[in-house]
């Protein structure tokens, strides 16, 4: 089995939304994109990176006591300061934290490491139809690792599927296709304005989307939507016209906004925190209605 590596930084087990049956769900770190709305902020860098939780913070000093940076300083007051400026990311002080206030995203596992975990639930995947899904971040940012997992899923027999934003050359889409059973394609916003809300263009991923289709894979279109950000009539016009267009779309998904990347980009020690509302009743209502209306490709909420 290949060693390739990456930085994982979750595999959640006894997943039954990211594909058919049971299954674990490799997340894999780093991502090109930068979507303004992302819930999982700690996904976006390549390298690990420390969560800081003062709220959880009870000043005992363990992690300045092992700190090699002396990046934590609890003061007499008892405020802890934290230097990220100096941190190595070692993670030695999340190790010791009683109070899991600090947290280590991320570590590097290979490919046979990933795997060990996965197969622990195979009873489950068999009896299912369930398997193996890598999401992110952007799984395809590691191509090398990608493609060594999904091949020795596929050689012990589960079922694969993968979660993209579709942001990578077309030769590494053709080259996993006999490697994945579904594809998760991620719609983040209609062209016109999805530079704006992302970092990257629209054309290159609308390119890959139409060579899968043309390949025959299985996809699903998943759609997160931010009221009054990326939920106006043209976005959902352009959601329902990819299910038009394409037909091996099997399914369109609604993924309502929800906070939750807030508190984690706070942690990160971001600036730049997006805040938006929960989508209301009558905002998902409208979706449905508006994309129902316009494909006959099934919308799920």
């Amino acid at each position: 089995m290949s060693e390739e590596n990456a930085i994982v930084f979750d595999i959640e087990k006894f997943a039954v939304h990211d594909g058919p049956g049971i299954r674990s769900v490799v997340f894999i770190k780093g991502c090109p994109l930068r979507c303004l709305w992302c819930h999982n902020p700690e996904s976006q860098a390549m390298e690990p990176e420390l969560l800081f939780n003062a709220g959880k913070c009870t000043s005992c000093g363990q992690c300045a006591a092992v700190c090699p940076e002396s990046c934590h300083v609890i003061r007499p007051d008892g405020v802890h300061e934290f230097d990220r400026s100096r941190c190595l990311r070692c993670g030695r002080c999340a190790e010791v934290c009683p109070s899991e206030a600090l947290e280590l995203v991320g570590r590097k596992m290979s490919v046979s490491e990933v795997m060990d975990d996965v197969m622990k639930d195979q009873v489950f995947y068999q009896s299912s139809g369930g398997g193996v899904t890598l999401s992110g971040g952007e799984p395809l940012a590691h191509f090398a690792f990608t493609s060594a997992l999904l091949k020795a899923a596929k050689e012990a027999g589960l079922h694969t599927a993968v979660e993209t934003s579709g942001f990578v050359s077309p030769e590494r889409i053709s080259a996993l296709m006999p490697l994945v059973d579904l594809w998760l394609w991620d719609v983040k916003a209609s062209p016109a304005k999805h530079e704006k809300l992302t970092g990257v263009p629209a054309d290159p991923i609308l390119s890959n989307l139409a060579s899968l289709n043309d390949s025959g894979a299985e996809i699903i279109l998943r759609c997160p939507l931010v009221p009054g950000v990326n939920d106006g009539d043209e976005d959902l016009r352009h959601i329902a016209g990819l299910a038009n267009r394409f037909g091996q779309v099997r399914r369109i998904d609604l993924e309502p906004y929800h906070p939750m990347g807030e508190g984690k980009s706070l942690n990160l020690g971001r600036t730049d925190v997006f805040h938006s509302s929960f989508a209301s009743e009558e905002d998902k209502e409208r979706w449905r209605r508006v994309i129902s209306s316009l494909t006959k490709t099934e919308v799920h909420l």
